[in-house]
């Protein structure tokens, strides 16, 4: 994480970092390794290497380290340096593999717990969150209304939108990730990383990319920063999230349905912005 602001800071970008609050459970993820899916994207992007074999112990062999209180400097530190900050989930593996199908208590519970803690590190409540693997659920949604939160980014889609599920329409913003991933990407036989989503980002006004601090503030930070070089040649301006919505207020947003489905390069089901809805 240090790496990217570095970078950010250097390039004279802006951009907002959603954190995971609660107990570190990387090594749980191992249950995916049985999804063909999966396993085709392990090969390609090689996790041994860029989470090294301590991290991918952590809630199975190991006792997961608790990251809002081992990171709470490096956090608040991110966010004197004027960037936006946000919340990601409290535990990253257990909301990605069990909110799709949980009742409102749970849901309640996992959000409580990380807007408790992101309030314990940052002294004043959050005001966006973007949830872990783009999962969430109609209770999440009304969570995320109630909290009063100026914007969410829970989904993949095309552009901003208001969330609506089975009909029920709900008030917080969606800002959906529009881009592929850099492990969605990363080691396709053909495809160069950069000039693909370059490629791609042309074609629309707006874009949201969602970066990983292990992968691109790890060993793929040389091929990030090429992005970031690239979308400013294309006459991007390169801001947080934040930017974004306040630059939509004026705008009435569509709503679209929330609906599961597959994204290529990405394990499972995610949550996308469905089909509009008429007024």
């Amino acid at each position: 994480m240090p790496r990217l602001v570095d970078l950010f800071e250097q390039r004279k970008v802006g951009a907002t970092f959603l954190f995971s609050l609660g107990p570190d459970h990387t090594g749980r993820a191992v249950r995916r390794v049985f999804r063909t899916d999966f396993l085709s994207k392990v090969k390609r992007t090689s996790v041994l290497e860029h989470y090294g074999l301590k991290t991918l112990l952590y809630g199975t062999l190991l006792p997961g380290p608790d990251i809002g209180v081992r990171s709470a400097g490096q956090m608040r530190a991110t966010r004197d340096a004027g960037f936006e900050v946000g919340i990601h989930c409290w535990d990253h593996v257990r909301w990605q593999d069990r909110v799709a199908g949980a009742d409102a208590g749970w849901t309640t519970r996992e959000l409580e717990r990380a807007f408790d803690r992101y309030e314990d590190v940052f002294n004043e409540a959050a005001h966006a969150h973007g949830a872990a693997g783009w999962q969430t659920n109609r209770h999440a949604l009304r969570f995320l209304d109630q909290s009063g939160i100026a914007w969410a980014s829970d989904t993949r889609g095309r552009t901003p939108f208001l969330p609506a599920w089975d009909g029920e329409r709900f008030s917080c913003p969606q800002l959906p990730t529009t881009l592929p991933t850099i492990d969605e990407v990363w080691g396709l036989p053909g495809v160069d990383f950069v000039s693909h989503v370059l490629s791609l980002s042309a074609a629309s006004e707006l874009h949201i990319y969602t970066a990983h601090a292990e992968l691109e503030g790890g060993k793929l930070i040389g091929p990030f920063e090429k992005l970031l070089v690239g979308w400013k040649q294309q006459g991007y301006e390169v801001c947080d999230l934040g930017t974004i919505c306040n630059e939509m207020k004026s705008q009435k947003l569509p709503v679209h349905e929330i609906a599961y489905g597959s994204v290529p390069g990405r394990a499972g089901t995610l949550a996308l912005q469905g089909k509009e809805l008429t007024a």
